[in-house]
């Protein structure tokens, strides 16, 4: 197996971390609540439940 150049990891290290960091953030934004939004979901009714262990 050829072995590859410290060039090429770091490059990898860059492509891999700005996935991860693209991905957490697009999943941030997507699921934050809109103003829009707000007013509609102060009509639901959470259910919690207490955990007895």
């Amino acid at each position: 197996m050829p072995q590859m150049a410290p060039i090429s990891w770091l490059i990898l290290f860059f492509v891999f971390s700005m996935t991860l960091v693209i991905f957490n953030v697009l999943n941030y934004y997507c699921f934050q609540y809109s103003p829009l939004k707000k007013s509609q979901s102060l009509n639901i009714q959470f259910n919690k439940l207490n955990w007895k262990w």
